[in-house]
C-alpha cells in the first residue's frame, strides 16, 4: 500500500525520515569530488535493480535494503546540492495512461508521538493493515472492468488491463456499482496465516511486481488478491465505502477495517496485526481520516487525510563511519564498527559488533560501506551483510594480531593501553579482586595521571596520591583507598584468576599458595577436572613468563596472603613487552 518502492517518479521529500525508520545522518566528510563518484555508482546501481524489477519484473535486492539505498543516494544529492524533482526513476518507462484520479502518497509517521499529534482533532478515523503489494487505479464502466493501471509516476501509468483480468481476485463485472467506479488499492501476494512478527516481509512487494511483469502473462497471477484502500468521490463516509465495497464484492477491505477514536486503539490494531495471521504480508498500519476531498484535487503526492505507521524493519542500511579494533585482556582482537545513527525500534543504533578481526578481514570493511543490520534477542545489533562498497576505500591501520596474546601487555607500553586496561578492569571485577565503585573509566583517570602504568601500579597509592587526583575528592579517595586494601585480604585463589591465569574458581579453590602452584607437574594440573593438555600448557606458560612473575614478586613484597615465599624469584625484572605500536 504505497510502499517506500513504488519506484516511480513520485518524489520522496525526506528529511531524516524515511518510511517510518529514522535517519540521524548528516553529510559524509568527503571532498566534492569523491561525494559526486559515489553518488555515480550508488545511482548507477540503482538503475541497474530498477531496470530488472521493471523490465524482467525481477526483484535482485529486498524491498527494504532498496529503500534504505535508496535514501541515501538522495542524502548525498542533497549533500550535493542536486536537485531531482522528477525523481530516481524518470528514465524508465512508466506508461501513458493518465489515472483518472492521482494516486497520493502515505506520509510516514515515526513514533507514538506523531501518530498522537496527528489525530489530534480529526473525526471518523479508521485503521487497516498496510498492505505490502503493488498499487493499482481500476476503472468500471456500468460495472465492467474496463482500465486497470499500474500508479507509474502517480499521475500516468502503465495499461495492465489484460493482467489484472488474468487475477481472480479482482472482478471484471459488479453487481449493483456506479455507473462510473474508480477505485485504488493494492495487490498483494495471498498468504495463508501470515504473521509480520515471525516472517517479516518475505520481498513480497518484489515478487508481486515480478508476476506482473512477466510476458507472456504469468500462471502465478492467480495467486494475488486485492485490498482496496481508496474510493476517490466514493460515500462520504468510511463506514459507507466499506460497507457497499464489500456488496460489490470487495469483502477484505471491509474485513481488515476498524473505526478508532485514540492512539490506544491505534496502538492496540497496530500490535494485533503485527502479530496475528493475516492472508497478506503488511509492513505497518494506515490510519484514515473518513472525510477525503473530492478526487479532482488529490495530487501524486502524500495527502493530509491518511497516514503510515510502519513497523519496526526486520533489518536496515547503516553507512559505515569508522572501524574501531578492541583488543581484550587476552589479546584477542574484536572489531567494532562505528555507524551513522539509525533508528530500529525504539532503539538508536551506532555501532555494532563484526566479531574477531579475520572475519572483519574475510568481509572487507572500510569507512564508508553501506551494511544490513537486524536486531537479535535483548535487542542486539547484528550486521548481516555488506550492501554497498565505497567506491574510494581507505583501509584503516590494523593492529598485529602476533602482538597480542594472554601473556603481553602486564604493563602500559607503546600500543598496550587496550590490553593493559582490560586486564585492569578484569582484575577490579567481581570476578576478580572485586574492587567496588572502580570500573574503566576510573582506571583510565589513574592511568592518564600517571598512577598506575603496571597491573600491580594501585598497590603503592596511598590516599594522598588519589587526592590529586582532579575531580576524585577526599571522600572518594579514602573510599577507593579503602577498596584497596580490601583488596590485598582476597583468598589466594581469587589473586590468580584476578592476574589472569586461565583458571575457573572451582579449579582455582585447591591451590593455596605460590609455592604450591610453582611445584605442580602438568600430570597434577591435569588431574584437576576440566584441565586439559591444552589447558596445563598455557597455565605453564604464565608461570614461566619473566612479566608475569615479576608481578608474582609484587606481591611477595607486598606480603600478599599465598605470595609469602617466592623461591628463586625475591627479585625479578621484567622485561620490555612486545608491542611497541598498533
Amino acid at each position: 500500500m504505497w510502499g517506500c518502492r513504488n519506484r516511480g517518479n513520485q518524489v520522496l521529500v525526506v528529511i531524516g525520515m524515511f518510511c517510518g525508520i529514522a535517519w540521524a545522518d548528516t553529510c559524509p566528510d568527503w571532498s566534492p569530488e569523491r561525494l559526486r563518484l559515489e553518488i555515480k555508482a550508488l545511482d548507477s546501481q540503482l538503475g541497474r535493480w530498477d531496470e530488472a524489477y521493471f523490465r524482467q519484473g525481477s526483484g535482485l535486492i529486498d524491498d527494504e535494503i532498496y529503500d534504505g539505498l535508496l535514501q541515501q543516494l538522495q542524502d548525498w544529492q542533497r549533500c550535493a546540492g542536486e536537485h531531482h524533482p522528477e525523481g530516481h526513476n524518470s528514465k524508465l518507462p512508466m506508461g501513458k495512461l493518465q489515472h483518472p484520479v492521482a494516486q497520493t502518497g502515505l506520509r510516514k509517521l515515526a513514533d507514538r508521538l506523531a501518530v498522537e499529534q496527528w489525530i489530534q482533532g480529526r473525526r471518523d478515523l479508521w485503521v487497516q493493515p498496510k498492505v505490502d503489494g503493488v498499487a493499482v487505479t481500476l476503472v468500471y464502466r456500468q460495472g465492467i472492468l474496463v482500465s486497470a493501471i499500474s500508479r507509474g509516476n502517480g499521475q500516468q501509468g502503465e495499461n495492465w488491463l489484460a493482467k489484472v483480468k488474468a487475477i481472480p481476485a479482482v472482478p471484471n463485472a459488479l453487481q449493483g456499482a456506479p455507473a462510473n467506479l474508480v477505485l485504488q488499492g493494492e495487490l498483494f501476494l495471498m498468504m495463508n496465516d501470515h504473521q509480520q512478527q515471525a516472517q517479516g516481509g518475505l520481498n513480497a512487494r518484489s515478487k508481486v511486481a515480478g508476476m506482473l511483469m512477466r510476458k507472456p502473462l504469468s500462471a502465478e497471477l492467480k495467486r494475488l488478491g486485492l485490498f482496496v484502500w481508496a474510493w476517490p468521490d466514493g460515500p462520504a463516509t468510511m463506514a459507507e465505502r466499506l460497507q457497499q465495497l464489500a456488496a460489490m464484492g470487495f469483502e477484505i477491505s471491509q474485513q481488515y477495517s476498524r473505526p478508532v477514536k485514540t492512539l490506544a486503539e491505534v496502538e492496540q490494531w497496530r500490535a494485533t496485526w503485527y502479530r496475528a495471521p493475516l492472508p497478506f504480508v503488511t509492513d505497518g498500519i494506515v490510519i484514515h481520516q473518513g472525510l477525503v476531498p473530492q478526487g479532482r484535487y488529490w495530487q501524486a503526492k502524500p495527502g493530509d487525510w491518511a497516514v503510515a505507521w510502519k513497523y519496526p524493519p526486520a533489518q536496515q542500511v547503516a553507512r559505515v563511519t569508522d572501524v574501531e579494533f578492541a583488543i581484550g585482556r587476552t589479546g584477542k582482537i574484536a572489531v567494532v564498527l562505528r555507524l551513522v545513527p539509525v533508528r530500529m525500534d525504539d532503539k538508536w543504533i551506532r555501532r555494532v559488533n563484526v566479531g574477531s578481526l579475520a572475519l572483519w578481514q574475510r568481509w572487507d570493511i572500510v569507512p564508508g560501506d553501506q551494511i544490513a543490520i537486524s536486531l537479535m534477542g535483548h535487542g542486539i545489533p547484528h550486521m548481516n551483510r555488506v550492501v554497498w562498497r565505497a567506491q574510494e576505500r581507505v583501509a584503516p591501520i590494523v593492529p598485529r594480531p602476533e602482538n597480542y596474546h594472554p601473556l603481553s601487555c602486564f604493563t602500559l607500553q607503546p600500543g598496550c593501553r587496550q590490553q593493559f586496561l582490560a586486564r585492569l578492569v578484569w582484575l577490579s571485577s567481581a570476578n576478580g579482586l572485586n574492587i567496588v565503585g572502580l570500573n574503566k573509566a576510573g582506571w583510565q583517570t589513574l592511568i592518564d595521571h600517571g598512577l598506575v602504568d603496571g597491573l600491580l601500579g594501585w598497590l603503592d597509592l596511598t590516599p594522598e596520591l588519589l587526592n590529586r587526583v582532579p575531580g576524585l575528592g577526599e571522600r572518594r579517595s579514602q573510599a577507593l583507598y579503602r577498596q584497596f586494601r580490601l583488596a590485598r585480604q582476597q583468598p589466594f585463589d581469587r589473586w590468580l584468576i584476578a592476574l589472569g591465569i586461565p583458571l575457573s574458581p572451582k579449579q582455582s579453590a585447591a591451590l593455596q599458595s605460590w609455592s604450591q602452584v610453582e611445584q605442580m607437574t602438568p600430570e597434577q594440573w591435569r588431574d584437576i577436572a576440566g584441565i586439559g593438555v591444552k589447558k596445563s600448557q598455557q597455565i605453564r606458560s604464565f608461570l614461566q613468563n619473566p612479566a608475569f612473575l615479576a608481578l608474582i614478586s609484587r606481591l611477595h613484597e607486598h606480603n600478599i596472603s599465598g605470595f609469602g615465599s617466592v623461591p628463586g624469584h625475591a627479585v625479578i625484572t621484567a622485561p620490555p613487552q612486545q608491542p611497541t605500536a598498533d
